[in-house]
């Protein structure tokens, strides 16, 4: 997996603007002729932002069969592997444009009651494949936050202690690995801290989806982990979605979200209907100017 990282200040102008450059480059080996979804492209929130239309092309050239929104608004796409081939790999580079603002923080917006809620966040309170609110973390939950101060204090203390509780360890990744299991191994990678704190939300009753998208070492020392595609989680308060990251626990810059769900199991970035293994992953997220230039 490769690794490009580049650093950028946290001190900004009244008006920041950076530009970002984005990309990956994705094999699988094939077992025999199948279909494959994709998540791949930045999500429909953020393509305005992007200087030139991104375009997911793939080798051997296959035709996209339809591109489609899901049930969560993500951009999907399906293609066909045809008889005899075995691979087939996913490109893609662009540049987005972003504000180059930290993630924001605002304690004094309110939690709702669940009766006060929109309808659309209440399927963010339910029990998921990988957020499973209705079990040992639920009482657990209310044992250590019910003290907490209701909003943004309590989503603080949440990220709190599973920032502390769970270990970062690349190695021990596992895609099966639920909330509860992460609670009990106490070590993971992003999508696992992300996993615990949207269920010790939802236990909460704290809407929460998880999100996953580009998250580069930009404004901080770079770290000596592959680059990857990142997890965090958005929870609903007052009237709108903010966005929380119990991994890293600090308001960082440079997020390009790429898709949202009630947890991995909704956004994976791509889905083979067949038996079939990882050659290559490669994720890069840095900064350029605007000719795309690394700066």
């Amino acid at each position: 997996m490769a690794v490009v990282t580049h650093r950028r200040d946290l001190t900004f102008g009244p008006d920041p603007i950076m530009f970002i450059k984005i990309g990956f480059d994705i094999e699988l080996a094939l077992s025999s002729p199948m279909a494959l979804i994709y998540l791949l492209h930045v999500h429909p929130s953020r393509q305005a932002d992007l200087l030139a239309p991104q375009i997911v092309n793939t080798w051997p050239h296959l035709q996209i069969m339809e591109e489609y929104f899901d049930a969560f608004g993500n951009q999907c796409g399906r293609v066909t592997a045809p008889y005899g081939t075995s691979h087939v790999r996913f490109q893609s580079e662009a540049v987005i444009r972003d504000s180059g603002l930290p993630d924001e923080v605002n304690w004094t917006v309110f939690q709702h009651d669940p009766t006060d809620l929109p309808l659309a966040t209440l399927q963010f309170l339910l029990p998921s494949r990988y957020c499973e609110v209705d079990s040992e973390l639920m009482q657990f939950a209310w044992n250590q936050f019910g003290h907490t101060s209701m909003g943004w204090g309590r989503v603080q203390a949440i990220c709190d202690f599973v920032h502390n509780h769970i270990r970062f360890d690349y190695n021990a990744a596992r895609a099966t690995r639920t909330a509860v299991e992460g609670f009990r191994e106490r070590t993971g990678v992003c999508r696992d801290y992300t996993h615990l704190a949207v269920t010790l939300c939802r236990c909460m009753n704290i809407p929460a989806r998880y999100c996953t998208g580009y998250l580069g070492d930009i404004g901080i020392p770079p770290v000596p982990y592959p680059m990857d595609f990142s997890a965090w989680f958005e929870v609903y308060l007052g009237d709108r979605w903010y966005t929380f990251d119990a991994r890293h626990n600090t308001p960082r810059i440079g997020r390009v979200v790429m898709a949202r769900g009630r947890d991995a199991g909704d956004v994976p970035i791509t889905m083979a209907f067949g038996q079939n293994s990882l050659n290559r992953f490669n994720v890069t997220t840095y900064e350029v100017d605007s000719y795309g230039n690394p700066v």
